[in-house]
């Protein structure tokens, strides 16, 4: 019988996430095929890391040997940045400061995160799961520990959203004030997008474009269809 694979816990993927993010910002790679090149690996090896929660011994030599960054840092945050300064190819003081500089600054700092489809994994499952697609760079300052974006592939928000503008959705807000933008699952429809109001004991969803019609969810079942609210919406006006 096949061995079940280990799931990282959260202490885990809280480490391998933000020993991960030093690795990037000191040496510049935004994308994971960057990273793979600065590494010298495959982007499976990559892919195998994330999915383990671990990263191999063997990078943190490489990163040493090639930036001069000391292992210690990148594996804990623990100081100096450099055992090596002279090979270091971002100051540490750019890579150590704690507040990324607004978007549109100089030092404004951007984050890649991986973009999925509203259908998701499974549209028919009970519960939506993300399926990536793509990766999107977004300001730092846009990023949050629960953030899901996805790729809009309707029109029923426009003008409001456009048909494949990018929405953050923080997963961690799943209140329902009313007027605000959720998203929500609909099994064999995938993530929609709606403004959601109350109203008699449940909850109406009203799509921007009159073309769509209102959808209802009884009250006691919004939270557990509730992704998350969106929080903010990056697209091209300019092809609207």
């Amino acid at each position: 019988m096949p061995k079940l694979k280990k799931r990282c816990d959260e202490g885990q993927q809280k480490w391998f996430d933000e020993s991960l993010e030093r690795i990037k910002k000191a040496t510049g790679a935004r994308t994971q095929v960057q990273l793979a090149e600065v590494l010298d690996v495959r982007q499976s090896s990559i892919s195998d890391a994330k999915r383990r929660c671990s990263i191999p011994a063997e990078w943190f030599l490489k990163l040493y040997r090639s930036h001069g960054l000391a292992p210690d840092w990148l594996s804990d945050g623990v100081e100096p940045v450099y055992l090596n300064p002279n090979k270091a190819k971002i100051s540490a003081d750019v890579v150590l400061r704690e507040s990324p500089a607004p978007y549109g600054r100089n030092n404004a700092r951007a984050r890649v995160v991986p973009v999925s489809t509203m259908a998701g994994l499974d549209k028919s499952a009970s519960t939506w799961a993300p399926q990536p697609q793509e990766e999107l760079a977004i300001p730092e300052t846009y990023f949050r520990p629960k953030l899901q974006v996805c790729k809009v592939d309707s029109a029923s928000m426009e003008p409001v959203i456009q048909r494949g503008a990018f929405v953050g959705i923080d997963r961690e807000q799943t209140q329902h004030p009313d007027g605000d933008l959720c998203a929500v699952h609909f099994p064999h429809q995938g993530l929609l997008i709606r403004r959601v109001f109350l109203q008699d004991g449940q909850f109406v969803l009203k799509a921007v474009n009159e073309q769509y019609s209102d959808l209802t969810i009884p009250a006691d079942e919004m939270d557990e269809r509730t992704v998350g609210r969106v929080v903010w919406v990056l697209q091209d006006l300019a092809s609207a």
